[in-house]
């Protein structure tokens, strides 16, 4: 693949992004393998989907764990993303802390509507699944989401003080856990993998998932 150079850009810039859009090949090319053979989903196959080496792919994530470590990392800032298009609410993916708005804190209403919104997205909830069903097989793969849930609890956390500063520290974090929970816990039955959706769930699930975060 040739990449142009931008107007003054060395060969240093040019190999890095270069290295940035293979990384997001490899990365697509992880997706539709995890979500296709979930267990099965070896690094031989995901190199063989990207149409690449296994030892290219190793030269960006040695192992499968890292791979689905930049797997969940770019899903979590795609959500961000979405959540600063929608609601104006800025977040960093790693500092949890740099949360905030132009205006204030950010309206949980709308915060809820998009965070279950990505749910109708079929293809991601079953990356989801697959990811849990190789992480309690694999003890670095349950690593990884770990950390990666510990981070989505951060963010939340963030959220709900930022809202709530009279909220004692640790009864943010429960609701924050609570909240988590509750998500995606609820993305089993909203997608039809361990039940059927009906709006009468969808109306309780709103309106618990709003009241974690504000009241």
């Amino acid at each position: 693949m040739s990449v142009e150079k931008e107007p003054g850009a060395g060969r240093g810039s040019t190999l890095t992004r270069q290295g940035s859009i293979r990384r997001t090949s490899l990365l697509d090319a992880a997706e539709v393998v995890l979500v296709a053979k979930g267990a099965d989903a070896s690094l031989r196959a995901i190199a063989g989907e990207a149409g690449v080496r296994v030892g290219h792919l190793q030269h960006y994530f040695p192992t499968r764990a890292d791979l689905i470590k930049a797997v969940l990392e770019r899903a979590l800032d795609r959500s961000l993303e979405r959540l600063a298009e929608t609601t104006g609410l800025r977040m960093v993916r790693d500092d949890p802390s740099a949360i905030g708005t132009p205006e204030g804190p950010a309206n949980p209403d709308e915060v809820v509507a998009v965070v279950l919104a990505e749910q109708e997205d079929p293809q991601l909830v079953r990356l989801y699944v697959e990811v849990w069903a190789l992480a309690a097989r694999d003890g670095e793969i349950a690593t990884v989401v770990r950390e990666f849930y510990r981070k989505y609890v951060a963010h939340v956390e963030a959220f709900v003080q930022q809202g709530r500063p009279d909220w004692p520290g640790e009864f943010c974090r429960a609701r924050a856990e609570t909240f988590v929970a509750l998500v995606e816990g609820a993305a089993l039955m909203r997608s039809g993998i361990a039940g059927s959706r009906s709006a009468a769930m969808d109306a309780q699930l709103v309106q618990f998932a709003v009241r974690l975060l504000r009241d």
